[in-house]
């Protein structure tokens, strides 16, 4: 008579503790952090790795920016029978004579309104004040607040340059020594050319070359990841520009029609600012907001109508046909990626936050779908599809509601 397995108290274990799933992946949790923590305490050995990465990480995003804002051009000449070497070259000359033209005509421009901004400065900062004097909702300060008003009645000008110049030095020593931000800078701007023109020269290569030394079963998830993530940055880096530029040829051609002071500068302004999405476009408009409103109530007014101008313009035709809806990402996520990037990441975090929030995105959306297909946990059953009403009684029950429809017209 043949005898059944032993119950021993080690075969009770494997069988409770050993073939329980939730305990395996507490353990690989635990493993995971255990790791992490291994690598905090041998963090200095990397030390080394983290200056290299820092001292080449501006030519580095300089390059991948101009590579995704100029690599279509140089595909659309190569098919049409343009060498690439000379395409190349084509746009080096092109960029060239617009770097000529800005500094010989918007450089001398900006300098001068700039200086003009810093000489009227004491003569805004006296008229804001007096224009909340005038405010009669707005409470007197030595009445609310009488200490305060004690020290903003003291405090000049010069005396808070001479107070922030010592959050300014310590902030530059921080970063390192004026000797080693320049040869950053000079080692950036010698680099980016010489980068830039192998990338767009060979840079259709690197994806097919990344994909072979990929083993077979991966090879087919790594290329949707790859391609999917270049064309997501790709079309954000390139919309982004294309859009800032615009932008601020509006505010540059509104500002200049009403008569507003600094309005090219304010243009430029926009440019710059334009590229962070959504925070840029409320920072570029401040300024021009308070200047109008120094100089007249009428003028105040018009600045209004060239911002709602521009906004309805930006909103109804430049986005929507420059950017589109490619990205796939929520207004307020991309606020909140910003916002934490640019904490953890200072001006790099703002600049590379979304495109890099797009590439994760990618990742874990293809990672989820293989889980999901492979997992016994998503396993559909056979639904009759229902028409989903937009109205459903709070009493409903949400068993009722045909999940898949309602997914498909999020999506749609």
């Amino acid at each position: 008579m043949r005898r059944g397995p032993e119950h021993t108290p080690l075969t009770t274990f494997k069988r409770n503790f050993m073939n329980n799933q939730h305990i395996i992946r507490l353990l690989i949790l635990l493993l995971t952090f255990s790791v992490i923590f291994l690598f905090t305490k041998i963090a200095y050995l990397f030390q080394p790795l983290g200056v290299f990465i820092q001292f080449f990480a501006f030519p580095m995003i300089g390059t991948v920016i101009l590579y995704y804002l100029f690599s279509p051009i140089v595909v659309k000449l190569a098919r049409r029978g343009v060498n690439r070497h000379l395409a190349i070259w084509m746009i080096y000359f092109f960029v060239t004579l617009l770097l000529v033209w800005g500094i010989a005509t918007l450089v001398p421009i900006v300098q001068r309104q700039t200086q003009s901004f810093v000489e009227n400065l004491p003569e805004y900062s006296n008229s804001i004040q007096d224009l909340f004097n005038s405010i009669p909702l707005v409470p007197d300060l030595e009445d609310v607040f009488p200490n305060l008003a004690t020290q903003l009645s003291d405090m000049n000008l010069n005396g808070l340059v001479e107070q922030f110049q010592p959050i300014i030095t310590s902030t530059f020593g921080s970063l390192g020594n004026v000797i080693g931000t320049l040869s950053t800078v000079v080692t950036g701007l010698i680099t980016i050319p010489v980068l830039l023109y192998y990338m767009l020269l060979e840079g259709y290569k690197l994806i097919p070359l990344m994909l072979h030394h990929i083993p077979n079963a991966y090879r087919k998830t790594s290329k949707t990841i790859f391609f999917q993530s270049h064309y997501q940055i790709g079309r954000y880096v390139r919309g982004q520009i294309i859009v800032a530029i615009m932008v601020g040829f509006l505010f540059a051609i509104g500002f200049s029609i009403i008569g507003l002071d600094y309005a090219i500068t304010l243009g430029v302004l926009a440019t710059v600012l334009n590229v962070i999405p959504y925070i840029g476009s409320v920072m570029a408009a401040v300024p021009a907001v308070i200047i109008g409103l120094i100089t007249s109530p009428f003028m105040f007014i018009k600045v209004l109508i060239v911002l709602s101008l521009e906004a309805f313009i930006e909103g109804r035709l430049i986005q929507p046909q420059i950017l589109g809806s490619n990205l796939k990402i929520h207004p307020v996520t991309i606020l909140i990626v910003l916002l934490g990037a640019g904490r953890l990441f200072g001006l790099t975090g703002v600049i590379v936050g979304v495109p890099a929030f797009a590439v994760f995105k990618v990742i874990f959306t293809e990672l989820y779908r293989i889980y999901r297909k492979n997992s016994p946990l998503y396993e559909e059953d056979e639904i009759t599809p229902q028409p989903f009403e937009e109205e459903i009684d709070i009493e409903e029950s949400y068993d009722e509601i045909d999940i898949s429809q309602v997914v498909d017209e999020k999506k749609g």
